[in-house]
Formats: C-alpha cells, sequence, structure tokens
C-alpha cells in the first residue's frame, strides 16, 4: 500500500473536507483518508497509481498540491462510527442559523447578514450531501448536489442585485446592533461546529486550535460582518454593509461551482 500526502492550501474548515470526501467517493484504490485540516493536509492511503485521486482532488480548485508519495505497512485504520450523528448535528446548526441570519438580514435590512446566511446554507448543503453519501449511491448525491449547487447560485446572483439596487437607491440604515450581535452567535454557532467535528479526529486533533478556528472562512465573514455593524454605526452609511455583503456573496457562488464540480 501507498501514502500520498498532498497539501490543501484552501482547506479551511471541515465543510472543504467533506467535498473532498465526496469528490473521492467511490474510488476503489482509496483505503483511507486522513485529513489534518488545522495544517491544511490530507494523507490519502490507496493502492494502484495516484493520478485519478490527485486530478480529483485538484478539479475542486481548493489550492491542492502533492507533496510526496511513499510505501507504508499500515493497514488498520479508525473508524468514525459517529459520523452521521456528528453531520446531523452540525447541518441542524448551520440550518438553524441560516434561518436566524436571513430573517434577522431581512428584518434589521443588513445585507451583511443576509448573505452571511446563505454562507452557513451553503455549509447546510455539503453537510446534507455528506449524509446521503455515508452508506447512499453516488448517483444520488449527484443529483443533490446539483440541485444545491444552482439553488445557491440563483440566491446569490438574487443577492447581488439587491446589492445594486441598495448601493444606487436612498435605503434607511442597516440596524447596526442586530448585525454585531447575530455574527457574534454566528462565530460561536461555527466554533461549537467546528469543535464538534474535531472530536471524531484521533486525540492529537480533538481539541480546539485556535489557528484553525481564526483561519476558517466561516469566521472570517463572521468577524466581517461584525466590523460592518460597527463602522456602519461609526459612518452612518449602509455602504461597509454592502461591500461584506457583495464579498460573502461571492464566496458563496465560488462554494456552489466547487459543489456543482461534485454532480460531474
Amino acid at each position: 500500500m501507498k501514502k500520498t500526502l498532498f497539501k490543501i492550501s484552501k482547506m479551511d474548515c471541515p465543510s472543504e473536507e467533506n467535498l473532498i470526501r465526496m469528490k473521492l467517493d467511490g474510488i476503489s484504490s482509496i483505503k483511507n483518508l486522513d485529513f489534518d485540516v488545522a495544517n491544511r493536509k490530507l494523507t490519502v492511503f490507496h493502492n494502484e497509481d495516484i493520478t485519478q485521486i490527485e486530478t480529483s482532488i485538484i478539479e475542486l480548485n481548493l489550492g491542492a498540491q502533492r507533496i510526496s508519495t511513499e510505501q507504508t505497512n499500515q493497514t488498520d485504520f479508525e473508524e468514525d462510527k459517529n459520523q452521521s450523528k456528528l453531520l446531523w448535528t452540525v447541518l441542524v446548526i448551520n440550518f438553524l442559523f441560516f434561518i436566524i441570519e436571513m430573517t434577522t438580514g431581512l428584518i434589521s435590512k443588513s445585507m451583511g447578514l443576509v448573505a452571511d446566511s446563505l454562507d452557513m446554507l451553503a455549509d447546510s448543503f455539503v453537510y446534507d450531501i455528506s449524509l446521503f453519501a455515508v452508506g447512499g449511491s453516488l448517483i444520488k448525491k449527484k443529483k443533490i448536489a446539483k440541485i444545491a449547487g444552482y439553488f445557491q447560485i440563483v440566491l446569490a446572483v438574487f443577492g447581488f442585485a439587491e446589492v445594486i439596487r441598495r448601493f444606487f437607491n436612498s435605503e434607511s440604515l442597516p440596524h447596526f446592533k442586530t448585525m454585531i450581535i447575530i455574527s457574534i452567535f454566528a462565530l460561536i454557532a461555527n466554533g461549537i461546529c467546528l469543535y464538534i467535528l474535531q472530536k471524531s479526529k484521533s486525540k492529537d486533533e480533538a481539541h480546539m486550535k485556535a489557528s484553525m478556528i481564526f483561519t476558517s472562512n466561516d469566521v472570517i465573514i463572521n468577524i466581517g460582518v461584525f466590523f460592518a455593524g460597527i463602522l456602519v454605526n461609526i459612518f452612518s452609511s449602509n455602504k461597509p454593509d454592502l461591500i461584506i455583503g457583495t464579498i460573502v456573496f461571492i464566496l458563496v457562488i465560488q462554494g456552489a461551482y466547487r459543489i456543482l464540480k461534485l454532480s460531474k
């Protein structure tokens, strides 16, 4: 058996891990996948040539680079028997905050919160597809990925249109206190999700690592909305909210394209 080490520069949180797992699902030569999300590394234990595996990972555009390939005698791998339970937990948390942020975003007229809610929804899609992938058929997984990807793009496009409309029209200011409070709770929710998923790893990876938290795209977005709320109050302008909303919508569309690649 061989083991190949990859550096995945854009693997910032467990949702990217799930994307990679789904992309590699069905490749019979793979015996085990060992993720080190905190250090953005993936070790693939496999038989035969690495070409198909490497091509599949690169297609996700997550900045994958093969570091090394070597022989190994390792044959025993720890199975995560609680995978479905963990995925259901983070799915519920992400979907709940999608509803909370979408509702409060519309009420407070904050495009930053609306966009962040779609980012939460995007993570929900990833975990949802992962649940179907656990013991499910590849065809069903691809169908769900296609629907989720296009749905995400449609929502993001509507979001962009609303940002443009608000930019050129006089609108009342977003409620900055709501932006700040909800973004803090969303930050906590993302931290909980990361912690829960890391509990499924070995002991060395069971604890929360600060470097992982603060390099996570989701956390950066939450912090962005937080500061946008502060700037809205300081400058009495909705422009900071529209800027963070635009950035997040772009990230949502990028995530949607990654999901769509799973359907091919």
